[in-house]
């Protein structure tokens, strides 16, 4: 091995002894020390076999080179990588991806190798974290002499240390040069980002920052940018200078160029994405010019649309990024925005798990044999709605079972290696167009994306590119021999097991159930599907409905037939179980279209699928037949149906529920139907936008969504409205009315209208009205079982059954009966003596009860209350008495008669008395005559 001075070098000794002694050991090495290039060869002169984990292909492909460099040897001897698509193994150390490390895990879980090096575990990748956790099970259980090194270029090591089991931290310090911080703020202010937007000033701005830089010093310039897009606005903007643009997917000449050392020549500006932030060593850089840009997944569980977002780098992102610039000299970091904005900046970018669309975790966890991944050890656990949103999305595709087991299905698309809903359409779709589906798969799959939002033009521009190729044809070979779809019920690992042993029974019963090393004899090996998706459901609280049955792919006519057929429920066919965002609406089926829809006999007549049977149950890919836009329309409909939309209002409607707009001048605009791709909504915006979609027809949505005929019956327009309606989840095909809806539907619907426009519907007598007051103060005075009065209360329990199914049948309701409907037994029989509704007062009359206020009132002419010393009680509640003058107005209000009597008549006599001289006011009315008359009328 060639003699290099790397820091990382007095760190060695304390490794191996780590290794030899616990097995276990965390690596802080900074950028720039040689963690990537002189360990694992440096472990691997001991005997050891050594893997190493990039998050990144790129970094993988350049680490193993430059380890091979330093031996002296070609890679491909004691050095070799594997990434998707391409392999040259190595005898001693291999440098892997981590989603090829997962996959390989779920595979054979024995590993192959001594010692397992995840390299930059600080980025928190959730592939990284994932690999981390199934490790730690395979220690546990299986191998617990494999040795396992998590190494981060930043200090913030005891996490990582705690999940190894108390690991030792070994320390590189790095030789660090001095970088010099230049704040370079844009001159006017620039709008910030949002969703995939960045505002071309800044871009702008970033280019003539790049001259500056090359104009205040020597060496090349390394400019970070959040994406591709950006990295081509910014190179058109540096004409004349020599520019590479470095990124995940760009050609391998590219890549090798920016990390090969410049020979003369011309200064070099290499424009990159987070790639380069810490495994990669661009030579000859001096200077570093900062976006302060970066890219993290965002998911809207509830709509099922998921993207990337630009957000402003965190503080440890730009640390990281400066530091590229001092690893062989002195260098220059210009950050573009100001140092009172640095302050402001995030501590340390989120983890992905907290982010992510988490369908592909979800069905690695399931193959794993621990669906809800509660015996994982990850840093972080998966957020609970996340979690729940990547389940059903796989229960949707016929991935896992009810219980959240893999089924073979599922395993098949875990082998696949992309997302499982894009391993879904790859199965399903190459049953009706072919091969081809792998091309549209290789697309979908391909981060890049261009100014045009038509998914087809898309495609035929890039099939001239090479690692698009190379995409498509390894899953052409990653297609199933027979392509077929399981029926989505049946685990195929074994059963889960219960996590409540030792840790490492714990994790060898989740290795017998992934379908590993210890599954049973003859199983098909599993593989693992990197990153992750998910989404949620959707609802519709005004809104009644019934589902009579579903029909993936039935054609126009016969759901026409089953409409207008009374009780109309047609046969449910091939429809899988539903979930994911807005599957529940939307009608995703695990089985991508049955059988009869004219979408199926449309494919057949052209020599694709067949007429029978489900997609992926014909017995093979057959060759192609449909055109490119009807072939790309199957594929993405079948990969995101919830997204299927139709036209609407100018805009579409997706099956999930959510509306969705194309950009302004998309040749999309005029399409009748769309299968979206891609799709972010920002926040506070009211519609989702189109940012890759292809036409399609109503049939091809049928054939991906699967046709439901349901019974509705809603509050619409003042009045019950009931229907059978077909839909393709939230999209209303057509509707005929119904005639005898089901009651229980009919008393939603009412309900809501009472809910909507209020209790005022029904017709309110004085005696329903008093009822209703008395009940009320039951209800307050005594509680239970008394039942409450309230609108919301009433909303709930009143019985509806004796309406008619309108809003004149509310009208004709019997309130009064109807509460009186509401009193248990025992309430019934005791209602007049608790809270009566006349109260007898010493003249005899019978005086009406006031309930209606917090406390029953009595309003009774004073002189008919002479000689009664206390007002009575009801419900143990004293009532308050308004003591009215004789022409019938209050004249005192008391809770106490006897105090009244006493200290306040005298003021009311002394003031009423000259005002009605015919009514008696005796001195004493505590003992005097109570009476209705008058004097002259109780003389004569």
């Amino acid at each position: 091995m060639r003699s290099f001075d790397l820091p990382v070098a007095a760190a060695l000794p304390a490794l191996r002894d780590a290794l030899d002694d616990s097995g276990t050991a965390v690596l802080a090495a900074p950028p720039g020390t040689g963690k990537t290039t002189l360990v694992p060869p440096a472990l691997a002169e001991t005997g050891r076999r050594v893997i190493v984990a990039e998050p990144r292909r790129l970094a993988a492909r350049a680490a193993a080179r430059r380890m091979a460099w330093m031996l002296g040897e070609p890679v491909g001897e004691r050095i070799g990588y594997a990434i998707r698509g391409e392999r040259r193994p190595g005898s001693a150390v291999e440098v892997v991806t981590t989603g090829l490390l997962l996959q390989r895990l779920q595979h054979d879980p024995d590993v192959r190798a001594d010692v397992v090096i995840l390299d930059e575990c600080h980025e928190r990748h959730l592939d990284a974290d994932t690999a981390l956790a199934f490790l730690l099970d395979i220690r546990a259980a299986l191998r617990p002499d494999l040795g396992l090194i998590a190494a981060s270029a930043t200090a913030g090591t005891a996490a990582w240390a705690r999940l190894l089991g108390g690991a030792p931290v070994v320390t590189a310090d790095a030789a660090v040069h001095p970088v010099e911080t230049i704040w370079t703020p844009p001159p006017r202010p620039v709008r910030p980002p949002h969703g995939l937007s960045v505002d071309p000033a800044l871009l702008d701005h970033v280019a003539r920052t790049v001259r500056r830089a090359l104009e205040e010093g020597d060496g090349d310039v390394l400019c970070f940018l959040p994406g591709v897009r950006e990295l081509g606005r910014v190179a058109g903007a540096l004409g004349g200078l020599e520019v590479l643009q470095l990124h995940g997917r760009a050609p391998a000449e590219v890549q090798e160029a920016a990390l090969r050392p410049r020979e003369g020549g011309a200064r070099r500006v290499v424009l990159a994405t987070s790639v380069a932030e810490s495994s990669l060593t661009v030579p000859g850089v001096r200077a570093v010019v900062d976006s302060g840009l970066s890219r993290e997944p965002r998911v809207d569980h509830a709509r099922g649309l998921g993207a990337l977002a630009t957000v402003r780098s965190s503080r440890a992102t730009a640390d990281q990024r400066a530091g590229r610039a001092g690893r062989e000299a002195p260098g220059r970091v210009y950050r573009c925005w100001s140092a009172a904005e640095h302050d402001r900046l995030p501590e340390q970018p989120r983890a992905e798990i907290e982010l992510a669309d988490l369908t592909g975790f979800a069905l690695q966890a399931a193959c794993w044999g621990d669906p809800d991944a509660a015996g994982l050890a990850l840093l972080d656990p998966p957020p609970p709605a996340a979690l729940r949103a990547a389940r059903a999305t796989l229960r949707a595709i016929g991935a896992v079972d009810n219980a959240g087991r893999a089924t073979e299905r599922g395993r098949e698309m875990a082998r696949v290696g992309v997302h499982p809903r894009l391993a879904r359409a790859l199965i399903d779709g190459a049953a009706h167009v072919g091969e081809r589906a792998a091309e549209v798969v290789a697309l979908l799959s391909d981060d890049r994306r261009t100014g045009d939002d038509d998914l087809v033009a898309q495609w035929r521009a890039r099939r001239h590119d090479g690692s698009f190729r190379d995409e498509a044809r390894r899953l052409r070979r990653a297609l199933p021999r027979d392509a077929a779809a399981s029926d989505g019920a049946v685990a195929s690992g074994g059963a889960v097991a219960s996590h409540t042993g030792a840790s490492g029974s714990a994790a060898a019963s989740r290795m017998s159930a992934s379908g590993g090393a210890e599954a049973s004899p003859g199983r098909r090996p599993s593989g693992g599907a990197s990153a992750s998706g998910g989404a949620g459901t959707s609802g519709d609280a005004a809104t009644s409905r019934a589902k009579v049955s579903g029909d993936a792919g039935t054609s126009g006519g016969a759901a026409a037939s089953r409409m207008s057929a009374p009780g109309g429920a047609g046969a449910s066919r091939g429809q899988g179980a539903s979930g994911g965002a807005g599957a529940s609406r939307a009608g995703v089926s695990g089985d991508a279209g049955t059988s009869g829809g004219a979408a199926a006999s449309r494919m057949s007549a052209s020599g694709g699928a067949g007429a029978s049977g489900a997609a992926g149950r014909s017995g093979g890919v057959r060759a192609p037949g449909p055109d490119d836009e009807t072939a790309a329309g199957i594929v993405v409909a079948l990969a995101f149906p919830e997204r299927v939309a139709r036209a609407r209002d100018g805009g579409y409607l997706m099956a999930s529920g959510t509306a969705a707009v194309p950009e302004r001048g998309s040749r999309l605009t005029g399409s009748g139907w769309l299968a979206i791709a891609v799709a972010d909504r920002p926040a506070g915006a009211p519609s989702a936008r189109i940012r890759q979609a292809v036409p399609i027809d109503e049939e091809t949505a049928r054939l991906a969504v699967g046709a439901s005929v349901e019974e509705e019956v809603v509050w619409r327009d003042g009045d019950v409205v009931a229907r059978r309606v077909e839909r393709l989840g939230a999209i209303e095909l057509g509707a005929v009315p119904l005639d005898d809806p089901r009651p229980e539907l009919v008393r939603a619907a009412l309900r809501e209208g009472l809910r909507r426009e209020g209790l005022g519907l029904l017709s309110w007598t004085r005696d329903a009205e008093t009822l209703r007051a008395r009940l009320a103060f039951c209800h307050r005075a005594l509680g239970p079982p008394w039942p409450a009065m309230d609108d919301d209360a009433l909303l709930t329990s009143l019985d509806l059954a004796s309406a008619a199914r309108d809003r004149a049948g509310l009208r004709r309701l019997d309130v009064a009966a109807a509460l009186r409907g509401l009193l248990p037994w025992e309430c019934a029989a005791r209602l007049d003596d608790v809270a009566p509704e006349r109260v007898t007062v010493p003249s005899g009359s019978r005086i009406r009860i006031d309930y209606t206020g917090e406390r029953p009132v009595l309003a009774a002419k004073l002189q008919e209350l002479f000689g009664w010393q206390e007002a009575p009680r009801v419900a143990g509640v004293p009532l308050v008495v308004h003591l009215l003058s004789p022409a019938g107005r209050p004249a005192a209000v008391t809770a106490d008669l006897a105090s009244f009597w006493r200290e306040g008549y005298r003021s009311v006599r002394a003031e009423l008395r000259g005002r009605y001289p015919r009514h008696p006011w005796p001195e004493d009315p505590a003992t005097a005559e109570p009476t209705r008359r008058t004097n002259t009328r109780r003389r004569g």
